[in-house]
């Protein structure tokens, strides 16, 4: 440390946005675990303007999902100086076309949530490329914290490519924008409990 710099600290604050990258691999064995079956039909409990969105197996995601869980709580001890085990208790495939989207929303029943992409439309690039605005794109994922206020970090937005999940609180709100393209942007949620140890 320079001579002319004091010793100091800062603080993180607000919530635990996680990112991590799911191998082509793994992402080819939770498609397969993806299916349009009506009798699993989720989308009444859902807040997106979605059709086709149905429930998984979530404990099968979870086994493939549980290197990627061990980095997660590996990051959540560093943030909330505890440690935890994490435990799916749902998961559902969203089958996202043109024209859909997700409004500003939260999960309930849970701690933390994911979202994990297995697959974008071919298009998606190139609508991506040529859109003109200045907010997030087409197809982009946003999460808002807090109130908009100068030196504040209130936003973060991403453009998923395939094999991104993102881990959050349940109550950390978030949406997702519509897209025009032709195709489906196939992403797959997940809800999540954790247990501290009764020492901590």
């Amino acid at each position: 440390m320079s001579d002319n710099i004091k010793p100091y600290q800062f603080y993180y604050w607000g919530p635990l946005l996680f990112h991590i990258k799911i191998s082509p691999e793994d992402v080819n064995k939770i498609y397969a675990l993806c299916h349009k079956n009506k009798k699993y039909s989720h989308v009444k409990y859902l807040a997106g303007n979605i059709k086709q969105e149905f429930l998984i197996n979530h404990k099968m995601v979870q086994e493939i999902l549980q290197p990627y869980l061990i980095s997660f709580t590996h990051s959540y001890r560093h943030w909330y100086s505890k440690n935890c085990d994490v435990t799916a208790t749902i998961a559902w495939v969203n089958y996202m076309k043109a024209g859909e989207h997700n409004p500003f929303h939260i999960h309930t029943n849970c701690d933390f949530s994911s979202v994990l992409y297995l697959k974008m439309p071919k298009g998606m690039t190139k609508e991506i490329k040529n859109f003109k605005g200045n907010a997030p794109g087409p197809g982009a994922v946003l999460f808002a914290y807090g109130e908009e206020s100068p030196y504040h970090i209130s936003w973060n937005t991403f453009t998923p490519q395939v094999g991104d999940m993102y881990i959050f609180p349940y109550s950390l709100r978030h949406a997702v924008n519509p897209f025009k393209c032709s195709g489906e942007r196939i992403s797959v949620a997940v809800n999540y409990n954790m247990v501290h140890p009764k020492n901590e």
